[in-house]
């Protein structure tokens, strides 16, 4: 068993007692070839959430600063994490996300670039859709709908993958395409949330 599976095992462990997870549409997540998996950001604890629940393997940039603290800095590049600096510019973290995906692997990614503190969506950076487009890898929406209440249920919902085919023949933007995965993650949250 590598780290990343026994983490994977960890992170149920820690967290099925807490919350009372409710995963959906796992059966449209393709088995094969690359995918920039996106998803909606509300918590902490979204990436092993995501990480748990997706049936693949999951790369995740992660902030440079994670790497230099003492306790999860050696762990975070053997459960797949790798970093990036503030901000896109980072030359090193866009070849490395962009290898992923040319490999047929799986990239998460959160495209608002923080967590929301009110849980609305916000805009999505630009990078989500440079990779979408440079990539060779379709785009899996995700949408985490929480909140992450002690019992409280937490669904986490994977969406119709979208194909990037058409975008990358008449050259869209980058800007475009981010804006189609977050209406594409928007319209997850609106279908699924509770009050409905």
């Amino acid at each position: 068993m590598n780290l990343y599976t026994f983490g994977k095992v960890l992170v149920k462990a820690a967290l099925k007692p807490l919350y009372r997870f409710e995963v959906i549409g796992l059966e449209k997540f393709p088995k094969e070839g690359g995918i920039l998996l996106c998803s909606n950001h509300i918590h902490a604890l979204d990436p092993p959430v995501v990480g748990m629940t997706a049936p693949r393997t999951v790369h995740f940039m992660a902030k440079e600063e994670l790497f230099k603290n003492p306790v999860l800095g050696p762990i975070l590049p053997k459960v797949n994490a790798f970093p990036v600096k503030r901000g896109m510019s980072d030359r090193e973290a866009l070849r490395s996300a962009l290898k992923i995906l040319k490999n047929g692997e799986v990239m998460g990614l959160f495209p608002e670039g923080t967590r929301s503190t009110d849980g609305v969506l916000k805009k999505g950076l630009s990078g989500a859709g440079f990779f979408a487009l440079r990539g060779d890898a379709d785009v899996v929406p995700c949408a985490i709908i929480g909140p992450y209440k002690t019992f409280r249920k937490v669904k986490v919902v994977y969406g119709d993958p979208i194909d990037m085919g058409p975008f990358r023949e008449r050259k869209a933007s980058a800007d475009e395409v981010t804006e189609v995965i977050m209406e594409r993650i928007q319209t997850i949250l609106d279908e699924y949330k509770e009050n409905k």
